[in-house]
């Protein structure tokens, strides 16, 4: 007979519950993303104090998991990615009905400490993918997380701001309601995927967060490059932490309409990265694309602090192609300056800088938004913030163009 912790062999069966897993996380987190903002408004007496708060919650989340998504994964491997997992959707789904609750600011701030500390469902979901796959279709099966990611963050926002629209607590009850459902399919159908046999011993030195941040700093020869990339990357999370206030102050948007916006970013975003891609690259070489890209996001983030109606923010976001083919561009070229020993810690490197941005951005984008929030809604200084964004990329494009210049092994067409 055998018990949930048997090891089972790779099968198609098992990945599918690594994206159904992924993509109801990201289905849960997207549904709260138009309402978040908004709901701590129901706590605080007014914008400044929304915006300076909102951006203290989000970085409370964005800390949290910074310091405890190393430890669940080294976790993961010492006691098995099933255990990690299963804490993991039980915390978030404690996490949203904590918020979905809340008669208190106080209530939210516990509702994000338990989601930072629980939220390790990607990293170690795609171990478990890892565990189950051959060499032969590992790539193809990251693949596949990744489209499960992106289509639960494309359809949870619009579904989130459909939801708050009616009420702003129902999306907190849904995404509560899948966690659930979530949890109760894993721990009755789906068993260990990692043998007891190769598990490494616990390593305390695992734990330290910065670690492979500090490793990829030390490169000389892509420190340029990671300069860039944190740089685009900062900017991209303070328009992330800003967008729903932003938007509500001067246009005056309902979850609805922040829900559909945010719908259009994740769908120009899945159309360039999963077709437009390869044909760009092909055209213009990851290093043109690379700096055009950055070129068209800084021009954007002009755009949408300059925008003095809400249906301008549409276009500029179908209009800024360009930018979502960057990120990709540059993680290829500094992948290609790497030893294919070394990938899996450079990608985690690169994703510690993400990490790093949650943390940060929150606080300097809602604190520059209170500052400007008492501005009547056409007055420009209110898109203070975006601006901010803007000379970001602009740095960007400067240190990427010497960079380039000075590092003759990388021509235009990004080759080496």
């Amino acid at each position: 007979m055998h018990s949930q912790t048997t090891v089972a062999p790779p099968s198609a069966g098992k990945l599918n519950f690594v994206l159904v897993c992924i993509f109801i996380d990201m289905l849960g987190i997207g549904l709260i993303v138009p309402v978040m903002p908004l709901l701590v408004g129901q706590f605080v007496p007014g914008r400044d104090d929304q915006a300076l708060w909102f951006g203290v919650l989000a970085t409370t989340f964005g800390l949290l998991q910074f310091l405890c998504m190393p430890a669940l994964g080294a976790l993961s491997d010492r006691v098995g990615r099933r255990p990690v997992l299963l804490y993991s959707m039980g915390g978030m789904c404690l996490n949203f009905l904590i918020t979905a609750w809340a008669p208190s600011l106080a209530w939210l701030f516990a509702g994000r400490i338990i989601g930072g500390m629980s939220s390790a469902s990607m990293s170690v979901a795609s171990a478990y993918a890892s565990d189950i796959s051959t060499k032969e279709n590992r790539a193809k099966s990251f693949g596949k997380i990744g489209a499960a990611f992106g289509l639960g963050f494309i359809c949870g926002p619009m579904l989130g701001g459909l939801l708050g629209d009616a009420d702003l607590h129902l999306p907190f009850h849904v995404a509560a309601l899948l966690s659930g459902a979530n949890l109760v399919y894993g721990y009755f159908f789906v068993p260990e995927s990692l043998a007891p046999g190769v598990r490494p011993p616990f390593d305390v030195r695992r734990l330290n967060p910065l670690a492979a941040l500090l490793r990829l700093v030390r490169r000389k020869d892509v420190r340029g490059l990671v300069v860039v990339i944190t740089l685009v990357t900062f900017g991209q999370m303070m328009l992330q932490s800003t967008w729903v206030l932003y938007t509500t102050f001067r246009f005056g948007w309902t979850p609805r309409d922040n829900g559909i916006a945010m719908f259009c970013v994740g769908l120009v975003s899945a159309v360039v990265q999963a077709g437009l891609l390869a044909v760009l690259i092909r055209r213009f070489g990851e290093v043109r694309l690379a700096l055009m890209g950055i070129c068209s996001g800084a021009l954007t983030f002009l755009a949408y602090g300059l925008a003095t109606q809400g249906w301008m923010m549409y276009l500029f976001i179908l209009c800024n192609v360009l930018a979502f083919a960057a990120g990709p561009a540059l993680q290829a070229i500094v992948s290609k300056a790497t030893p294919s020993a070394e990938q899996g810690e450079l990608m985690g490197s690169l994703q510690s800088i993400g990490s790093l941005g949650v943390i940060v951005t929150p606080l300097i984008g809602t604190a520059i938004l209170a500052t400007v929030s008492h501005l009547p809604p056409g007055d420009w200084r209110i898109g203070s913030h975006f601006f901010l964004c803007a000379a970001l990329q602009a740095i960007a494009v400067l240190v990427a163009w010497r960079y380039f210049r000075s590092h003759h092994s990388v021509d235009s067409k990004g080759a080496h």
